[in-house]
């Protein structure tokens, strides 16, 4: 399931859809999304030769047009799950202060690990079509859920929702994103909880900065993400 949902994000963020070429809107969570995808599919077509002669240059377009829209730290908590709170309740203060860094370690390599795992699942489109439900009203929320449905002949339908944030300057980022239901934040959570509890967090940061310097390429049908 995870391979979906990486393949219907990506495919989300290459659709072509009709806004200008401008500065993007973080105030309203359904523009941003949009403007987000449109920015970046520009970017894909206009570097094309640049990713054919070399993939890692994928790396590069995800850090300069996505990664400024997603909350990485705080889905970097939402994965830490209860962890964040143990930390919390740590009495020493030379203990607190060596969990903290460490919470700022996986911070850090969980940004390089989203930066790629996407890189790599942009080798994967297709030319798939992404259609979004209408805006809803937010001016009062924290948070809010953009609905598109991934279309492609001969296949059925894949529906994403985003879950994107306010923060206290009014901006909007992602942080989440639902295939069919399923959380891409939980998912992670699930895999990386065992391995949390026992190993400990210096193992799962080791983990997922070695995942995070592998070449660029599409991982999921062998099992490894």
């Amino acid at each position: 399931m995870l391979v979906r949902i990486f393949i219907a994000a990506a495919t989300l963020l290459f659709s072509s859809i009709t806004l200008a070429n401008e500065p993007v809107d973080m105030n309203d969570p359904y523009k941003m999304v949009q403007q987000v995808a449109d920015n970046t599919f520009k970017r894909i077509t206009k570097d094309q030769d640049v990713i054919v002669a070399n993939k890692e240059h994928l790396r590069v377009i995800v850090e300069q047009e996505l990664l400024p829209y997603i909350d990485y730290k705080y889905a970097a908590y939402r994965v830490l799950g209860s962890y964040i709170q143990k930390v919390r309740n740590i009495k020493d203060k030379e203990e607190k202060e060596q969990a903290i860094t460490h919470i700022k370690q996986f911070i850090e390599v969980f940004k390089n690990y989203l930066v790629a795992t996407y890189a790599g699942v942009f080798t994967q489109y297709t030319n798939q079509q992404v259609e979004f439900s209408p805006a809803k009203e937010f001016a009062d929320e924290q948070v809010a859920i953009v609905k598109t449905t991934i279309v492609e002949p001969g296949k059925p339908d894949i529906k994403i929702d985003f879950k994107v944030r306010r923060d206290s300057n009014n901006e909007w980022r992602a942080y989440d994103m639902m295939a069919e239901g399923i959380s891409l934040l939980d998912a992670k959570q699930s895999e990386l909880h065992g391995i949390l509890r026992q190993q400990g967090i210096e193992h799962v940061i080791e983990l997922l900065d070695k995942k995070s310097r592998l070449p660029v390429q599409f991982r999921g049908d062998d099992g490894s993400k």
